[in-house]
């Protein structure tokens, strides 16, 4: 096999998409032939260098896993937690190979959450450049002006960083709150809290439905599917 970038190979072997895999080497978890590596340069061949991550070796012929999981609030978007916080991966009951989650659900935030351990698709759905969209439902204090609304869907500044234009529309208003569904297609953290605090108006609920044309539907909380081929389409529809 030719020569290929550490990061990449770490990504197709399913231990992270590529960025995070970055992040790995930097933080000296990657050895190649019993050296750790931090550059991000480096170029193995893994027929005949020996890869190992966190002591384990690195192997690129695992069956690729692709799930979906109805993430409950209370958890934390990690495979394991030096707080001792409820992790996702406790709820992947039966699932013996390893896989990593796209992106990142807030503690108190539920819905889709998409795991793998195919880091060129995670890339995929996390990398700006191919504007993958999520759909979040939310329950938001007060009731947003339409000017207010329309604020979201032109873009508005965060943290010096003018958001990407959403698609907002109102699903229920009540005395003192608001349900709304909001489309985005970044992933700041805390990105939706973030732009309804910017327009006062707190978020008291927040879930994801939807990674494109892929809809949590009626999966229930704390509970995950595999996802077909005709799924996988859908996401980047």
């Amino acid at each position: 096999m030719p020569e290929e970038r550490l990061q990449k190979i770490l990504a197709k072997a399913g231990i992270a998409s590529r960025r995070n895999a970055e992040e790995l080497i930097r933080q000296g978890k990657v050895t190649v032939d019993g050296k750790v590596v931090t550059e991000m340069g480096c170029r193995v061949d893994p027929d005949t260098q020996s890869i190992t991550f966190e002591g384990r070796p690195v192997r690129l012929e695992e069956e690729k896993i692709y799930l979906l999981l109805n993430k409950p609030r209370g958890y934390v978007t990690t495979m394991h937690d030096p707080q001792g916080r409820p992790i996702v991966s406790s709820l992947l009951t039966g699932i013996t190979g390893r896989v990593f989650p796209v992106g990142r659900l807030d503690f108190d935030t539920e819905g889709a959450l998409i795991l793998t351990n195919d880091g060129d698709f995670a890339e995929r759905i996390l990398h700006p450049r191919f504007e993958i969209e999520r759909t979040y439902l939310t329950t938001v204090r007060g009731l947003p002006s339409r000017e207010k609304i329309r604020l979201l869907e032109e873009g508005l500044e965060l943290e010096g960083k003018k958001t990407w234009p959403a698609k907002v529309s109102i699903i229920a208003k009540e005395a003192a709150t608001t349900t709304l569904e909001i489309t985005i297609h970044e992933g700041r953290k805390r990105q939706v809290r973030n732009m309804f605090q910017a327009i006062d108006h707190r978020v008291l609920t927040l879930k994801r439905i939807a990674y494109g044309g892929l809809r949590l539907g009626a999966l229930p909380t704390g509970k995950y599917r595999h996802l077909t081929p005709a799924d996988l389409a859908l996401i980047f529809s």
